[in-house]
């Protein structure tokens, strides 16, 4: 069991100021992993503090040096991408081989991204022909919060614009899993980052989260989480007139026309399930033209039967436990208000798969002649659980993509081209992914309506951080 109770702060790791132990749980086998600290006011105070003394000197760095110390932070990371991994594996449950794929190498691929949006971006430019200068600020001290289901990659989408910008910052990670995180603020030790630019406090949303996004220091705060914790943050940093930018929950719409090409709906199905389901932008329900809907079916039965569920410590294609027993629950929940409200169970159901008592593991499930007012059609339900709907026409499969309050990623299969222009027009969502075509690196990742506010990567994502002035007579 790892003891991993400081915090860091000013360029060093600090006892907490109260003493406030929690356990990190391995939700393959529900022991503890590790201990850490969940903060006070005090501990809350004190990092804002050190990030606001480093403003001044780190706001008016050069861009060389910012550049300098990401590319030292890339190399570090490269040389602990296995540790990266094998710690984000035994915190939330990501399969080893997906964490050694996908989690880890998130951090590295959001550095390169930023690396080349600051190498590119220009601090000073002339409006026009005017004698107006422009001159772009970082934001600020800004506190950036962090969810436990793609923890690491979270965390670089924001402290890596945030430093590049040239803000100064407080990270509350997830309590969940966050030693991640903790690793990372090594890095940033080792590769040299100035005391107070970046700090780490441990804590749950009620405590550091609150504390964070209420504090008169705070300038910025950016929040990946629930749809419900976002609006709770929004009415906290309201007094202040603090930047707010949230990455929110959704229940992305797969729309698969009978043109389809023949992998659709299993890549749909595995998406759908990729990181056990706990993705925001997982595209959970599956909306299929009707002349195709019962094949479909067959299909999407046939995919889930084959997908295997097991240890996250072992090697090999399989889906892994969700995070806690408290998102075990929820899902159980949910499967069984699908089948109270009449879906068809398909496959999976409530319980954990055989043999796999110990561990939160869920069965992949599938509901077939879902409505869209159905409880899994409505909810972000974060397990490995498909909601599938059939549509008659176009107009029809866009009114029950749109009939959602979140809006974040929207899918459609179809070798009609100009359909798929029309439906991607027309769907109310930050992202529209066409014939299971991923968004290129430096993309903005954000969404419409209760999914968020703000972008994430790339230009976007980097603008986040910045403030613009105004600057006349410029000669």
């Amino acid at each position: 069991m790892l003891d991993k109770r400081k915090f860091y702060i000013n360029g060093q790791w600090v006892e907490p100021s109260k003493k406030n132990d929690f356990d990190v749980i391995n939700p393959s086998d529900e022991t503890v992993c590790a201990v850490i600290s969940l903060g006070s006011q005090e501990d809350t105070n004190a990092a804002v503090t050190a990030a606001r003394e480093a403003l001044p000197s780190w706001s008016s760095s050069s861009k060389e040096d910012r550049v300098a110390l990401l590319e030292r932070l890339y190399s570090i990371y490269e040389r602990r991408m296995d540790e990266m991994a094998e710690v984000i594996s035994i915190e939330m449950g990501a399969p080893i081989d997906f964490a050694k794929a996908s989690q880890a190498p998130s951090g590295t691929s959001a550095i390169e991204d930023f690396l080349n949006q600051l190498r590119k971006f220009e601090f000073e430019e002339q409006l026009d022909d005017s004698d107006n200068q422009l001159i772009y600020e970082p934001k600020g001290v800004c506190a950036l919060i962090t969810p436990w289901n793609w923890p690491i990659s979270q965390v670089a989408l924001k402290v890596i614009p945030a430093i590049a910008a040239g803000c100064t910052m407080v990270l509350k990670p997830s309590e969940i899993a966050p030693l991640d995180s903790m690793i990372f603020a090594e890095m940033l030790e080792e590769a040299g980052c100035p005391a107070g630019v970046f700090n780490l406090v441990n804590g749950d949303g009620a405590g550091v989260g609150s504390q964070l996004t209420s504090h008169s220091d705070i300038d910025m705060v950016s929040f990946t989480g629930s749809t419900r914790a976002g609006a709770l943050i929004s009415h906290n940093a309201a007094d202040d007139f603090k930047r707010v930018g949230l990455e929110l929950g959704g229940k992305g719409a797969n729309i698969i026309f009978a043109d389809a090409d023949e992998k659709a709906v299993k890549r749909g199905v595995r998406h759908c399930f990729n990181n056990t389901g706990q993705s925001c932008n997982a595209p959970t329900r599956m909306l299929v033209e009707r002349s195709f809907y019962d094949k479909a079916v067959e299909i999407a039965k046939e995919t889930a039967l084959s997908t295997k569920t097991d240890l996250a410590s072992k090697e090999g294609k399989h889906l892994g436990p969700v995070v806690s027993q408290l998102q075990f629950d929820k899902i159980q929940a949910l499967i069984q208000a699908g089948i109270d409200e009449n879906a068809t169970l398909v496959t999976g159901g409530v319980g954990k798969p055989d043999g796999l008592e110990t561990g939160y593991f869920i069965k992949p499930t599938i509901f077939a002649d879902v409505n869209n007012q159905m409880t899994v059609a409505r909810t972000e339900i974060f397990g490995p659980v498909l909601a599938m709907i059939p549509f008659d026409s176009e107009e029809e499969a866009i009114e029950i993509a749109n009939d959602t309050p979140y809006g974040l990623t929207n899918y459609v299969q179809t070798q009609d081209p100009a359909r798929a222009k029309r439906m991607s027009k027309k769907l109310l969502s930050g992202t529209v992914e066409l014939n299971g075509k991923g968004a290129a690196s430096g993309a903005p990742f954000g969404g419409f309506k209760h999914s968020g506010i703000g972008r994430e990567g790339g230009e976007h994502g980097f603008n986040e951080y910045i403030e613009v002035k105004v600057v006349t007579g410029w000669n």
